[in-house]
């Protein structure tokens, strides 16, 4: 008889746990429910893409407007190709808007900031539709990269500092 109340609390224990850790894969992925709500797909071309993810959001000044759908390498010029599934509440947004992408923290996850750029009609500027395009991009700031013109520019300076130093004197002018 002990033995079985021992197996019905091993087994609560168990469900409990195992009820805790997909809340917390849930917690941790950020799942959303994006895909429940109404969406448009616009593209956009980025010379590099870093650790960008599909399913990764993108953020207009921190609030999330929507999450990557899909990443591919265009045959043509090898570049890659981004679609972007918006939510259908942000269907204001005009085609002059900008794209980056950025890093939350310094070893955070990627996503896309969106820049919104200005409007009107009279501009020649309409807003995004579904299966437009954002021409206007930059691409991901990769840390090696700057590390590496970080300590190329202060050896620069090092070396330029000690050449100096080891330089003859020159004769003072009067």
């Amino acid at each position: 008889m002990q033995s079985k109340k021992s197996e019905i609390w091993v087994g609560c224990f168990m469900l409990l746990a195992i009820a805790a850790i997909i809340f917390l894969c849930l917690k941790v992925a950020d799942l959303k429910s994006i895909g429940s709500q109404s969406t448009y797909q616009v593209s956009a071309s980025f010379e590099n893409i870093g650790g960008l993810k599909e399913g990764s959001p993108v953020k207009v000044g921190g609030v999330v407007i929507g999450r990557i759908a899909s990443i591919t390498l265009n045959k043509d010029n090898y570049v890659p190709d981004v679609k972007i599934d918006l939510l259908s509440e942000y269907d204001n947004i005009p085609d002059s808007s900008s794209l980056s992408i950025r890093t939350s923290g310094l070893l955070g996850e990627q996503y896309i900031a969106m820049n919104i750029g200005p409007e009107g009609e009279e501009l020649g500027i309409e807003t995004l539709k579904d299966g437009g395009r954002i021409e206007d991009t930059k691409p991901a700031m990769v840390l090696e990269d700057l590390i590496g013109q970080f300590l190329y520019k202060s050896g620069d300076s090092q070396g330029a500092a000690s050449e100096s130093a080891t330089a003859p004197d020159a004769p003072a002018a009067h």
